[in-house]
């Protein structure tokens, strides 16, 4: 019963994340998301990273109340976000900007698909004339990109 829960709540979390990131990481926020574009910081932290703490907060507050009130559907709404979370963090700090060295020299044409089109994201270094905002789909043109061996 709680996967029912859980699941829309994580998919839902990849419209959520298009629309924060597109309107408010790339708008009144940009100047905490500023320096994961021009690479300003000198340190391993950025100031985006304070997006982790900002979008904990509501998760952490769910899974209190929800577990408060005997684990209800509150705690798994919670539960589901942090999962997308933790998802993010994995794929987008770990897997694509190489935190850690992980998945390097992957063949598997979803997560080579997702590289490239954060790395189109990452080419305009101002807030404004982005694309793929998104974080899990992936635009088709990318995907197909890896299916076709003229374009490699």
């Amino acid at each position: 019963m709680e996967f029912l829960i859980i699941l829309p709540v994580f998919l839902i979390m990849e419209g959520l994340t298009w629309v924060i990131h597109k309107y408010v990481m790339h708008g009144f926020l940009w100047v905490l998301h500023r320096d994961h574009h021009d690479h300003s910081s000198e340190n391993h932290l950025e100031r985006n990273d304070y997006f982790f703490v900002i979008f904990a907060i509501p998760a952490i507050a769910l899974m209190y109340i929800g577990a408060v009130q005997g684990y209800n559907y509150l705690f798994y709404v919670g539960l589901g976000i942090t999962i997308y979370g933790m998802a993010y963090f994995f794929v987008h700090d770990i897997f694509i900007h190489q935190r850690i060295g992980f998945l390097k020299k992957t063949k598997n044409p979803y997560l080579l698909a997702i590289r490239r089109a954060h790395k189109q994201h990452h080419k305009h270094t101002g807030k404004n004339d982005g694309e793929c905002f998104g974080f899990l789909w992936v635009p088709v043109k990318y995907f197909k990109m890896y299916f076709n061996k003229d374009n490699k």
